[in-house]
């Protein structure tokens, strides 16, 4: 092989396309403070769904369905006949019910998968009493990343930004002899120094190495499994990168790097010219000929298992669908005339819904509404003094306002001290040098704060969150103040999101959601499963405070908005590992505080067996003592079970269980002339909640690849990135096995999302035709799409450009 250090003059200047390719396929993962659900086939969302499980099944051995088993124990109780007909028939399976069961209790056929050269080379009897190259490698480039995010000033090329992470990690290998004497392979360190110095070349010649073969990029995708954790990092880093428009190849790069790998490992075994690497070689290349038919052979054996999922979703929805009709023959949807005695908006989480339902219990003229977006504020919070910037909004969006409190006494000199306590101790222990000696100093320390959280547990405390309190907000953009009319235009545009013109009650309560839970480094999940990981605090007293404003409601009643004079709105939060509503401001002595207590209790009561509560014993106080217990690794099941979003007016599903399953978005189209609402309903919101809903199901159905493991092994990874299951490996992303599974059953049932609209057909499909994302994950079946006719008193499905209607069993 000839010497390709020196050969950086032929670089191309882009990556091949074989490489942006598989790059592009991966999904972002935003890091541990900000964290938000993602759906981790988004890229691939221009695929079928089928398709795509098995070519993933096929090159990374990836499950995008559940075993045999788990269906198994779904037949005949939740799984009907009926169910399993109407699921064969739309599959095109022309096998009957005894076949359909006897497939799941035989062995399915091993097929064959794509491997790569690593693993050929592991699975050679000579290389049996080694460390596999496989946990080398990724243990290799894991560690290599986690220091070049930790610690850039000592590991980055400080004079090079263009393919910085791939000529660092280069810089690094050609520095370390020790690989070589690990792994038993002499002069293996010569050719990590003879690697070319641009990873485009270095594409560029493994793929004219190997033939320029069709499927490389295939290949390329495989690679980037083994350190997927990795590359979901650098694809958020991408992501974010993307709204300013800047150029971002570090996915490329670290597949570069994990390329190179597999490079080096060709040129060992081509010098040392053994029989069992001309083997090896003759097998690893036969595969990009065969890859067509190796997932033709899985998308075959699928197709039975495709069976019994569709199976069960429709179990679901035939469940859901007779409940909704039943209240589109009862219940007259036409908006009420009548004034509530209170009004209450909630984010709309599904752990909202159970709240919604226990709030409307206390008085039958409490209306509840539920708005997505945290709500429609597109802003940033910023401390005073400070360079702290936190996005208040959904990922998939950027700030547009920043928001900050500048009437308090800047940081006060406790807060400041906290604050930059917090920062040197954080910059101590993750010191690569220092955290050993670190942890043997003051490891005493440690020792007593454990025992003290043991025995006496306080309170979760957030060093930024506790700095907001009940004053005034400044809201900027681009460092302008807003004025009153940008203001007004802001509140109008949310009262129209909301639905909210003319009837308003005394009393309206903005309801944001967080968390609380103690030494949980996924903390940040359970607050808000869309908008960056935080509660919806900041956003609420910022809306409360436009919309209490007297000068904007003057504004307002120009627009048609009729806020009557003694309406006030208040802002508050929804506790949802402890169902307690926290209004913000002096509202003790309300009498409507008392409906808020109650409905903390219904709430409570009803949910305390899934947490393992005793319902004779004081719940509040077990809530309390749950929430702050540092040892507790279920501190609530968040957004498990996830199954629907319903885009309709609340009194068509007031009066049904929906068991905290679904998305509750309040929309009356009959105030939405131009559709306008729907469309950012169907281009946000539903976006959002399939982003949830397949992280969810992901989590489930492959937890290696998509999930985080066991969370008693989890290390964090500088602070804030992500974690480790254990002290190395891939990074870990996605949720945890006790986010999932109790321990004896699964709690999330893996379905695709259910989206019910109650609006006109054609104006679906007009909306469907401008976005091509949205036709895509109805297209591809990433999710379900029905509309709610209350004319027809009809459910429809609209599946490729095709509307069936679902009370005749057409799929």
């Amino acid at each position: 092989m000839k010497n390709l250090a020196i050969d950086d003059s032929q670089s191309p200047i882009t990556f091949p396309p074989a490489v942006t390719e598989a790059a592009a396929r991966i999904a972002p993962a935003w890091p541990l403070d900000t964290a938000i659900a993602v759906n981790p086939w988004w890229p691939l969302r221009d695929q079928k769904f089928n398709d795509v499980a098995a070519n993933l099944e096929t090159i990374g051995n990836i499950k995008c369905l559940m075993p045999k088993a788990f269906y198994r124990e779904h037949w005949g109780s939740t799984i009907s006949k009926d169910d399993l007909i109407l699921a064969a028939k739309s599959q095109g399976v022309t096998e009957n019910i005894d076949d359909l069961v006897a497939y799941l209790e035989c062995d399915e056929n091993r097929l064959p998968q794509w491997n790569n050269l690593s693993d050929f080379l592991d699975a050679l009897p000579d290389h049996s009493k080694k460390m596999p190259w496989h946990d080398e490698i990724i243990q290799q480039i894991s560690q290599f990343c986690g220091l070049y995010f930790l610690h850039p000033k000592h590991i980055q090329e400080s004079d090079e930004h263009t393919d910085c992470l791939y000529k660092s990690w280069l810089n690094v290998a050609r520095r370390d002899k020790g690989i070589e004497v690990l792994m038993g392979e002499p002069g293996l360190h010569q050719q990590f120094i003879d690697l070319p110095g641009c990873p485009k070349l270095l594409c560029k010649i493994a793929i004219e190495t190997l033939g320029s073969p069709t499927h490389f990029n295939d290949y390329a995708h495989s690679l980037l499994f083994d350190v997927h954790g990795w590359a979901s990092f650098l694809a958020y880093q991408a992501w974010q990168d993307n709204f300013s428009n800047t150029p971002n190849t570090l996915v490329e790069q670290l597949l570069s790097i994990r390329l190179a790998w597999d490079w080096v490992l060709w040129c060992q075994g081509v010098k040392n010219n053994k029989e069992s690497f001309a083997n090896v070689r003759a097998h690893f290349l036969s595969q990009f000929d065969n890859l067509p038919f190796y997932k033709q052979q899985h998308l075959q054996q699928q197709k039975m298992l495709w069976v019994w999922h569709k199976a069960l979703e429709l179990s679901y929805q035939s469940q859901l669908n007779s409940q909704l009709n039943s209240q589109l023959h009862s219940t007259n949807l036409e908006a009420p005339k009548n004034t509530p005695v209170m009004q209450a908006a909630f984010c709309i989480d599904v752990r909202s819904e159970p709240m919604r339902r226990a709030l409307e219990t206390q008085h039958p003229d409490i209306e509840t509404l539920g708005f997505a977006g945290f709500f429609g504020l597109p802003i940033e919070y910023t401390l005073s003094d400070s360079h702290y910037r936190r996005a208040q909004l959904p990922g998939l969006l950027t700030p547009a306002i920043q928001a900050k409190q500048n009437d308090r006494e800047a940081l006060t000199q406790a807060n400041s001290q906290q604050l930059h306590f917090a920062d040197c101790q954080k910059n101590v222990f993750n010191s690569a040098p220092a955290s050993l000696g670190m942890v043997e100093m003051l490891g005493f320390l440690k020792a007593g704060e454990l025992i003290k959280n043991s025995f006496w547990p306080s309170k979760p405390k957030h060093a930024i969150n506790d700095l907001c309190d009940n004053r005034t907000f400044e809201l900027s953009r681009n460092g302008c103040i807003l004025n009153l009319d940008e203001k007004t235009e802001l509140a109008a545009s949310i009262l129209k999101n909301l639905g909210l013109s003319k009837r308003f009650a005394p009393i309206v309560l903005l309801l944001g959601h967080g968390s609380c839970s103690a030494n949980n480094p996924q903390a940040a999940s359970l607050d808000c499963g869309a908008c960056g990981g935080q509660s919806g605090e900041v956003n609420v007293k910022v809306l409360a405070q436009l919309l209490n404003d007297n000068n904007i409601r003057h504004k307002l009643h120009s627009k048609g908005f009729e806020i009557p004079e003694h309406t006030r709105f208040v802002a508050g939060l929804h506790n949802t590992t402890t169902d307690d509503i926290k209004c913000f401001g002096d509202h003790a002595n309300e009498p409507w505080r008392q409906w808020l207590i109650d409905a903390t209790k219904y709430a409570q009561s009803r949910r305390a067996l899934s947490l393992g509560l005793n319902p004779d014993i004081d719940l509040s106080s077990q809530y309390q003592q749950r929430s702050s217990d540092w040892s507790q690794v279920r501190p609530e099941w968040g957004l498990t079970n996830n199954a629907a979003f319903i885009v309709a007016p609340r009194k068509l599903t007031r009066e049904i269980n929906l068991e905290g399953r679904s998305f509750l978005n309040d929309y009356d189209y009959h105030t939405d002339q131009d559709f306008s609402v729907l469309e950012l309903i169907m281009t946000a919101p539903m976006i959002v909640t399939n982003w949830i809903n397949l992280q969810y199901f992901s989590s489930v159905t492959d937890n290696r690849i998509y999930g985080s493991g066991n969370k008693l092994l989890h290390n964090v990874v500088g602070d804030h990135l992500a974690v480790f299951e254990g002290n190395g490996g891939d990074l870990r992303i996605g949720l945890s096995m006790q986010s999932l599974h109790d321990g004896q059953q699964w709690r999330h049932t893996p379905l695709r999302l259910n989206v019910y609209i109650a609006a006109p057909q054609t104006a679906i499909e007009n909306i469907i035709s401008k976005h091509e994302a949205v036709a895509q994950l109805i297209d591809n079946e990433w999710l379900y799409l029905f509309q709610l006719d209350s004319t027809t008193k009809n459910i429809s499905r609209y599946y490729q450009a095709t509307w069936q209607s679902i009370t005749q069993k057409i799929t």
